[in-house]
């Protein structure tokens, strides 16, 4: 990634990410925050990788509990950002130099976990959705593809996740790759290469 890119990739997912988690502005789990998290992991330095993301989702979250009349903190949204965190992780792990396909992938299976992992937590810590499910294979089954009463059903925040995750990483992967095969063309015309 070029130095500039540096500077403005980290603005320019922030700003995504602030405007995906205006209420109501998106529908249910359409958020820039699973691209932010990944994405971070791919491009950021050491730190930035996991204070940048981490703290804005922090200050968001902090900010929407206070618009929803929520508790600023509760049990089950730590689970949040654990996952956050494993999707930084991914996002290290496979690095800037892997493949469109699979950094596209990668954020995917981010946030299949990311489903699997806050959902559980969701059914298993909060108290509304402990009324309506057992706590056993049946309920959290039911509670994966159902949801509460209130609430679209949870396949639908699935569908919205892994539709958002997917076009929120990949603005950023496949600008990163066709502007680093335009710096390669430019240093050697007769260089010729695949996207990603």
């Amino acid at each position: 990634m070029s130095e500039r890119s540096h500077y403005w990739l980290p603005i320019v997912l922030v700003v995504a990410f602030a405007i995906t988690r205006w209420p109501e502005l998106m529908p249910p789990n359409f958020s820039a925050a699973y691209a932010l998290a990944f994405c971070a992991g791919v491009y950021f330095g050491k730190w930035s990788a996991w204070v940048l993301p981490l703290g804005v989702l922090l200050l968001t979250d902090l900010a929407l509990n206070l618009y929803y009349g929520q508790p600023l903190i509760y049990v089950s949204q730590l689970f949040n950002y654990v996952s956050y965190a494993l999707l930084i992780g991914i996002g290290r792990m496979l690095g800037s130099r892997a493949s469109v396909l699979t950094l596209l992938s990668g954020s995917l299976f981010g946030a299949v976990l990311f489903y699997l992992i806050t959902n559980t937590a969701a059914w298993f810590f909060n108290p509304f959705q402990s009324e309506e499910y057992t706590r056993d294979w049946a309920g959290w089954t039911l509670a994966m593809t159902h949801g509460t009463a209130s609430w679209p059903e949870t396949w639908v925040f699935f569908r919205n996740t892994l539709a958002s995750t997917l076009i929120f990483t990949a603005i950023p992967v496949i600008a990163s790759k066709l502007a680093e095969r335009h710096r390669q063309l430019a240093a050697d015309p007769a260089t010729s290469g695949k996207l990603g």
